[in-house]
């Protein structure tokens, strides 16, 4: 299962751009909040321990047991529903040993490696209908359980990323454009509903974050209020900010403007505080982590590498612009968090055991590489 790699052929860039991310992250959230500083710390230290320790396992050992991993993503899930922890009006946590955990973040990483498998044992079905429907099927229940806690955000995201790897697997054009020509319309169709008044949609909370995009001066001083807030903290950091854990009265988290700065709006304490070039150099990180991903993919020896490396390059792109546009007020709030920078063990964790794999598939690439010059 563990394999002699060679140190050269160890991607030391992925890992210092996702610690100096994290390490951002250990500092915004402790200037934010300082009393989850500790766990922060603690979040990033087990995090790069398992990545450290899964990069050296062969990924294709672990993409055996895909059906392993599938079933213990839908029970983690089930349990949510059975004797989750409810808080801010879902259902969404475990309480493990006095640590609450978050299935519905661990569910993005055992996702891809479940279609990673899935695709690449299936990988002559990709043309077919039929394989098509068979995996929307085993794809459902994991969208049904998270957008039932109820969490539309990671639904929207878990199903962005389903489509990318579908993709990335060598789909039909035929039925990538059937299915934009059903899904399109469809989409229109339920937003003009959603914003009736009298929908059942979707929950309240839900429609009023819409609405408040839609509408910000008339939700100001409700749906729009963290938003607005968030792109004034922003600008006011003008370019070089106004210092780490500032204690001007007015900011953003000594103001209690924002509540709980350190997860959905982290992207605001940084703004403030770091300035244009604190933001710039988080976006560039995450550009950077993502760009790696995408050229370790274009180099992975199968698919079931292609997909985990792009998977993965895509899930933080993905999660880091959707975060990023609702601090900035470019999408609706959607609660997601920032890629190893907001407060959150589950989600930190499960990032770094995602780049984990990565990096074993980029080993495996130099030992293909070596054999096949050989």
């Amino acid at each position: 299962m563990i394999k002699l790699y060679k140190i050269r052929d160890y991607d030391f860039k992925l890992i210092v751009f996702v610690i100096a991310l994290s390490i951002i992250g250990v500092f915004a959230v402790s200037s934010a909040n300082e009393a989850y500083h500790n766990r922060q710390l603690m979040g990033v230290g087990i995090g790069l321990f398992l990545m450290l320790v899964i990069s050296f396992f062969d990924y294709n050992i672990i993409l055996k047991f895909y059906w392993i991993i599938y079933i213990v993503n839908i029970v983690l899930l089930v349990l949510v529903r059975i004797q989750g922890a409810r808080s801010h009006g879902a259902t969404r946590w475990l309480n493990i040993g006095g640590f609450q955990f978050q299935p519905s973040e661990t569910a993005k990483i055992m996702m891809i490696l479940f279609f990673a498998a899935f695709f690449m044992v299936h990988q002559e079905d990709m043309k077919n209908f039929r394989f098509f429907i068979i995996s929307v099927v085993l794809f459902a229940p994991i969208f049904y359980l998270v957008y039932s806690q109820p969490d539309m955000s990671t639904s929207i995201v878990i199903i962005l990323l389903f489509c990318i790897l579908f993709f990335e697997a060598g789909i039909s054009w035929k039925v990538v454009l059937g299915v934009l020509a059903v899904a399109i319309p469809t989409f229109i169709i339920m937003l003009m509903m959603i914003l009736q008044s009298d929908q059942d949609i979707i929950n309240d909370y839900q429609q009023d974050r819409i609405l408040a995009f839609l509408n910000p001066e008339e939700y100001s001083s409700s749906g729009a209020y963290q938003q607005n807030n968030s792109v004034m903290a922003i600008g006011s950091g003008q370019l070089m900010g106004k210092g780490y854990d500032s204690d001007e009265i007015n900011s953003v988290k000594n103001g209690n403007f924002i509540s709980e700065p350190q997860t959905d709006f982290i992207f605001a304490v940084i703004g403030e505080e770091f300035g244009f070039i604190g933001t710039c150099t988080v976006i560039l990180l995450l550009i950077f982590i993502s760009i790696e991903c995408i050229i370790i993919a274009k180099r992975a020896k199968d698919m079931g590498g292609l997909i985990i490396a792009s998977g993965m390059g895509s899930l933080i792109a993905m999660q880091g612009f959707l975060n990023i546009g609702v601090a900035t007020q470019l999408i609706p709030n959607t609660g997601l968090p920032l890629p190893f920078v907001s407060y959150g063990l589950t989600s930190l964790v499960s990032l770094y055991i995602g780049i984990g794999v990565v990096l074993n598939v980029r080993l495996q690439c130099s030992i293909r590489t070596r054999e096949g010059i050989s």
